[in-house]
């Protein structure tokens, strides 16, 4: 359940970060658990240790971000 609390705020944290409409609720939360994901690669990747709460949110955040700018650049 705290995997979806986080994905839910660094979708919604990314969707500030990017700009524009967002993906209502449901797209923010899943964005933020594949961000999560994608931002897990990236953090081991560049050998970026995080610890607690916050910096689980900042990774899947930055995670949410990468996404978010493929899905734009893809869709236009």
């Amino acid at each position: 359940m705290w995997f979806l609390v986080i994905g839910l705020v660094a979708g919604w944290l990314a969707g500030k970060v990017v700009k524009g409409g967002g993906f209502g609720l449901i797209g923010d939360l899943v964005v933020g658990v594949a961000g999560s994901y994608i931002g897990g690669y990236l953090f081991r990747f560049l050998n970026l240790n995080i610890n607690g709460t916050i910096g689980e949110i900042v990774m899947a955040t930055v995670g949410a971000i990468a996404l978010l700018w493929v899905i734009r650049k893809v869709m236009k």
